[in-house]
């Protein structure tokens, strides 16, 4: 959980601002989305699956050539 040391003299604010930031950061907002309501594994490959060919359509998915595996 991200915290805060709030100095003397901030504003409440500033102080208001780092935190937000620091949560942002740390990606809680979105960690407590996605726990929010239950997914069913299916739903959650289709959305997988979706935004695969989202990526691949923007054109995002060019790695470049593989090299072999020997």
């Amino acid at each position: 959980m991200p915290g805060i040391v709030i100095r003397d003299g901030d504003s409440f604010e500033a102080a208001l601002k780092r935190f937000k930031k620091l949560v942002e950061k740390a990606g809680t907002l979105g960690e407590v989305r996605n726990r929010e309501a239950f997914e069913k594994p299916s739903v959650r490959r289709k959305k997988k699956a979706i935004a695969s060919r989202k990526r691949l359509k923007k054109g995002g998915g060019d790695r470049g050539p593989r090299k072999p595996r020997y």
